[in-house]
């Protein structure tokens, strides 16, 4: 039976991150506030300007000042409203920080079509003046996007929809944390447990199946309750992608989400690709999950259930951290203390309260450490998405430490290279020293859960925003009952057979946050693989020659990858991962994660002969 939440001033200041590296106070935000309308100022004063090297770097240095102040502003607000999302005074922080954000991006979205309007002679000069060296790579990338830039007056129209294109996202975060409230359920020995976003999946991570059950027929029963909502608000945010994609001449919304980038479609289609070829491996786990819960028939509250069901272990905030530590050790001391620094110094929200954002995340500024959003419960899989996410964190103040602002934003496409790579780290340390059968079993069923989740689910993720879109592009409407068809589909081929369909699944797709930013979740698994290839590589020097030797080698997987880190956005992200030493422009590292997915299998399974 779980706690009921507290409310946040229930818990204890230790655990509650400590936002004064952002801002001291609500009134230290309100002083930036005021600085604002100054900062834009300077940049809409090159408006008609902007003719040689000299006026376009001091643009571009205003623009940098500028979003360094909006970062700073944005984050804290964000943070703040993320505490308790019923808090009027947070929203109203938040509200207005976005509004001014949208008036920025409007006054100054001048720059780019202003800049592109110049003859190529003009641009390449500019690009080449010693001036601009701090800005080569921001000219280049502006240079390939010259074909999709408007002209200025279109595009500060369509700046100005900036709030009303993310509305729909809004809606539903609003409607999923703040709003909708579901049925409290009961246990097998009728204990009633109340049920949240936040706590759903620890719930169906539960040994009690009754339990799982219940808590899934009451979750789901409040999204079917709000679908049409859902399936609206969804809708607007695919709609609203799809009309910007045309406005700039992009042949689909997919093509326009991956430009920025600059990665190819090949990546995209690839790895659906290699995952479709590899789905008998899931559907193999997916039979040797049902087999080892001695059950008739595996329902979708059964995909997440701990594959030893009498083995419940808790581990305590104090515990998680000091086993973080030992599993980073491969990393090196300096990367180490780093993060023993983060959690003296409360970079991390630990524990649930009432109106708390749900899941977690890495945030944070230039000026700023990293901040994590987490709801800790004392599961290992609380451990592994503390762990995750100290990865975002280290890989941002590593960037923040080592590149210039306007390079210090590292982009999506690697953002979940070092979080993964810090999970499989954890998972290998517990393997390392687990010997016993029913322990084993568990951290074997964390890793493959681990890849289900992330490579196996997300690529589904991916096939769904490909067909909704695609949907889209062609006039056909969204709605619930269209959605549900497309998504029940999508869990049929990737579950296969063994999974009984509970109609409550076809609705799944109202629930993933993700899906409001257009063609993000592909990332996680290309991440995933590329993690994979990389931990493997750090923790065979770690074994072979120890971690002190190869940091002292530049030429380790250990210095390439801790060299990675560094790169922030400095560089097209897949010429990043070549300097890490994966080559994700080949369905090769894609390849050997569903390899290392199929060799955990059958450990698994090789082990349940002994259970």
């Amino acid at each position: 039976m779980s706690s009921p939440l507290k409310e946040r001033n229930e818990i204890d200041e230790q655990y509650r991150w400590d936002l004064s590296t952002l801002y001291a106070s609500d009134e230290a935000f309100e002083e930036d506030f005021r600085k604002l309308d100054g900062c834009i100022a300077n940049v809409a004063a090159y408006a008609g300007k902007l003719t040689d090297a000299a006026s376009v770097r001091a643009c571009f240095d205003a623009d940098t000042e500028l979003d360094l102040l909006l970062s700073d502003l944005f984050c804290y607000a964000n943070l703040r409203r993320s505490e308790d999302t019923r808090a009027e005074d947070a929203q109203a922080l938040y509200m207005r920080i976005y509004g001014k954000y949208v008036e920025a991006m409007t006054q100054t979205s001048f720059v780019r079509p202003e800049l592109l309007s110049l003859p190529e002679e003009t641009l390449q000069a500019i690009r080449d003046d010693e001036a601009m060296r701090d800005y080569e790579y921001t000219m280049e990338r502006l240079l390939r996007s010259k074909p999709h830039t408007l002209t200025a007056d279109q595009e500060q129209l369509l700046a100005s929809f900036g709030e009303v294109f993310a509305a729909p996202s809004e809606i539903a975060d609003n409607l999923m944390d703040a709003d909708m409230v579901f049925d409290s359920v009961t246990d097998k020995d009728g204990n009633e447990t109340e049920v949240s976003t936040s706590s759903y999946i620890d719930l169906q991570m539960s040994g009690d199946r009754v339990l799982r059950e219940n808590a899934f027929r009451s979750f789901y029963k409040g999204y079917r309750q709000h679908i049409n909502t859902f399936a609206a608000s969804y809708g607007g945010t695919v709609k609203g992608h799809v009309a910007e994609a045309a406005a700039r001449h992009y042949d689909s919304s997919r093509a326009m989400s991956m430009a920025h980038e600059n990665v190819p479609a090949v990546v995209y289609d690839s790895l659906i690709e290699a995952v479709r070829d590899n789905l008998p491996t899931m559907y193999r786990y997916v039979d040797f999950r049902k087999k080892m819960l001695g059950i008739d028939e595996l329902h979708y509250y059964d995909v997440y259930a701990p594959l030893v069901a009498d083995l419940d272990t808790k581990y305590t905030y104090e515990e998680a951290q000091d086993l973080i530590l030992k599993a980073i050790g491969p990393l090196g001391k300096e990367y180490g203390d780093v993060v023993r620094g983060a959690f003296r110094d409360r970079w991390i929200d630990v524990y649930p309260n009432k109106g708390k954002s749900s899941g977690a995340f890495s945030s944070g500024t230039y000026h700023s450490n990293p901040y994590i959003l987490c709801n800790f419960t004392g599961s290992l899989n609380e451990v592994s998405t503390i762990i995750h996410e100290m990865g975002h964190s280290m890989h941002s103040w590593n960037s923040n430490h080592n590149q210039p602002p306007q390079y210090a934003d590292y982009t999506i496409f690697v953002a979940e290279v070092a979080s993964t790579v810090n999970e499989n780290l954890l998972i290998h340390y517990l393997l390392e020293h687990t010997d016993e059968p029913k322990a084993r079993m568990a951290l074997l069923n964390q890793y493959l859960e681990n890849f289900k989740g992330t490579v196996y689910r997300q690529t589904m993720f991916a096939e769904f925003e490909k067909a909704a879109h695609a949907m889209a592009e062609n006039g056909e409407p969204l709605t619930p009952a269209a959605l549900n068809a497309l998504y029940g589909g999508l869990v049929e081929d990737y579950f296969g057979p063994e999974l009984v369909m509970d109609e409550e699944v076809s609705c799944e797709w109202a629930r993933i946050p993700h899906f409001y930013r257009p063609f993000y979740v592909y990332k996680y698994a290309t991440s995933y693989s590329a993690a994979v290839a990389l931990s493997e590589a750090i923790l065979k020097e770690a074994r072979e020659v120890g971690t002190e030797t190869a940091l002292a080698d530049p030429d380790s997987a250990v210095r390439k990858y801790l060299r990675f880190l560094t790169l922030g956005g400095s560089m097209d992200p897949l010429d990043e991962l070549k300097i890490a030493g994966v080559d994700l422009s080949t369905p090769e590292p894609v390849k050997a994660a569903l390899g290392k997915f199929a060799s955990v299998l059958a450990e698994a399974e090789a082990l349940a002969e002994r259970l």
